[in-house]
């Protein structure tokens, strides 16, 4: 019978990181993880022979920097590729390129306003400056200040003057949180392609919001988030695949000797006089640790691995609503060739880094209003990405890849019908003839195709309800309300138990934030 210090519940990449720090302080650490490849939805798959996909997550625009610095990710493998820039095209024939020169991207926005040109700067400036104050606050631990606590609330106090410098930036702050995209954005902006072409980043955030939902201003900050002038380079396209990082958090992982175990399902978190004892295997096999720490979201964790007899029923009832809810799809293919963007051509840019589609906000809002209703959208939001065109790994020579994240569909048809091979067919049907309404004779270019809906997601990544976030990041379900108040500072009402999943503070992407905050809290324990 193996036992450790600590033993992690998922392989996915907070559950490597938490590991590897861990490790770092000298603890002796296990991961286990269910499927046979590490990384969680952080995966490199040969869907096909030759045709190499980042199966889930596809894109690296959170990972931090101090956390890739901190364990060698870059000596290990991880490179982000210097690609073009991104495109949104409409069927006038007109699009936007979304040219990280602030000058540059003010002139695309001419061409459909000079009044919104002109605000862009005024936009980027005060979203980065924003931004500054919200990097610090998702390194914080949130602390419960209703239990009355003195060192609870001298961590209160700690946080409050840790932020004062936000002054009345903390109103905007508020506003990102609890305003919509859309109203957010009319801050600074009129001219209705302008605002479809921002208003996308709320539909293409993997929750469950579109342009017009309360609260999804947020993701507006996302894109500023990360800083990209540290030795850990820029963010973006990864060679190799979202793999690459579960890779090179393997090896630093294994150079830190943490023992690491695929093909390893953990039945249930055993529970002896209180107290987390260790793990029991799907096999029988019993590992025991000092500390057991779940990867897993919140619902499969406390409704799941532990028998209720050692949860709180409060707890249980909080838990159980959480809102999961989600209404995401992704699908990956391999093509024959490339797209031919009717925008692109005659035009010196022909293979954009990225493409977002939506001719308009409408578009958007019926699309999400859609995955509300049980319905397949009529004209689903893409988010496009043929990554082979600027990694020639990815594919056999002459052909291509490309993945696909999309809204809306629903976790359950309306109509009463399974999400089945009709069905995805039906919504694969759908996307192709949105594509091809900006790049005709897409269809002709599918060679193979993997259809991912909210239950897919679920099954394959242990996502409940398939929402990549693990819970939707909400004003009711953010900081200290993630997973559920009294228990957002990665402990769990099991004496030694503790979390580190996306279901914690700040939330899903791939950030290894919530790993690297539960490191110091469990550190803090021993």
């Amino acid at each position: 019978m193996a036992e450790y210090d600590a033993v992690i519940v998922g392989g996915g990449h907070n559950g490597l990181v938490c590991a590897a720090y861990l490790a770092k302080a000298g603890k002796r650490v296990c991961v286990l993880e269910r499927r046979h490849i590490l990384g969680g939805a952080a995966v490199t798959e040969e869907l096909w022979p030759g045709f190499h996909l980042s199966v889930a997550s596809y894109w690296m625009s959170l990972l931090q920097p101090k956390i890739m610095i901190d364990l060698n990710l870059m000596k290990y493998g991880v490179k982000v590729l210097d690609i073009n820039p991104a495109i949104h095209p409409f069927l006038d024939g007109t699009s936007v390129t979304y040219w990280p020169e602030e000058s540059r991207m003010s002139d695309e926005l001419r061409k459909y306003s000079q009044e919104d040109a002109d605000a862009y700067p005024e936009f980027t400036a005060h979203m980065r400056k924003l931004v500054a104050h919200l990097r610090g606050l998702i390194f914080e631990v949130p602390v419960d200040f209703t239990t009355g606590k003195v060192k609870d609330l001298t961590k209160t106090a700690g946080l409050v003057w840790r932020m004062r410098k936000a002054g009345p930036m903390f109103y905007d702050i508020w506003d990102l949180l609890t305003m919509s995209c859309h109203d957010y954005l009319k801050r600074w902006f009129s001219n209705p392609q302008v605002l479809t072409v921002f208003g996308c980043y709320a539909s293409g955030s993997g929750g469950n919001i579109g342009p017009m939902s309360p609260g999804s201003a947020y993701v507006l900050a996302r894109p500023y988030l990360r800083e990209s002038d540290t030795a850990a380079g820029p963010g973006g396209l990864v060679q190799g695949g979202m793999g690459a990082i579960a890779k090179a958090l393997e090896l630093s992982c294994r150079d830190l000797g943490v023992d690491l175990r695929c093909n390893a399902s953990v039945k249930e978190i055993v529970v002896e006089n209180g107290r987390a004892s260790g793990v029991l295997l799907e096999s029988g096999e019993m590992v025991r640790a000092k500390k057991v720490v779940a990867n897993a979201n919140a619902k499969t964790l406390f409704l799941h691995l532990l028998k209720p007899e050692h949860v709180p029923a409060e707890v249980i009832a909080r838990v159980k609503r959480i809102r999961t809810q989600s209404t995401t799809f992704k699908i990956n293919m391999a093509l024959s060739g490339l797209p031919k963007w009717n925008c692109l051509v005659g035009k010196d840019l022909q293979v954009p880094g990225s493409i977002t589609i939506a001719e308009n906000l409408t578009e958007l809002q019926e699309a999400f209003e859609s995955g509300q209703h049980g319905r397949i959208a009529q004209h689903p939001y893409m988010w496009i990405l043929t990554p082979s065109a600027f990694d020639p790994t990815c594919a056999p020579e002459g052909m291509h890849t490309l993945s696909l994240l999309g809204g809306h569909v629903p976790y359950s048809l309306k109509d009463g019908r399974a999400w089945d091979e009709v069905t995805k067919e039906e919504l694969f049907d759908r996307v192709v003839a949105q594509i091809e309404r900006y790049a005709p004779g897409f269809r002709e270019l599918v060679v193979h195709k993997q259809v991912l809906t909210p239950i897919d997601i679920e099954k394959m990544f242990g996502m409940t309800d398939g929402h990549v976030h693990h819970g939707e990041l909400s004003i009711d379900q953010i900081f200290f309300r993630r997973p559920i108040a009294q228990y957002a500072d990665y402990k769990s009402p099991v004496d030694g138990l503790y979390m580190c999943g996306a279901s914690t503070h700040p939330g899903g992407g791939v950030t290894g934030v919530p790993g690297y905050n539960a490191s110091r809290v469990i550190l803090g324990d021993f």
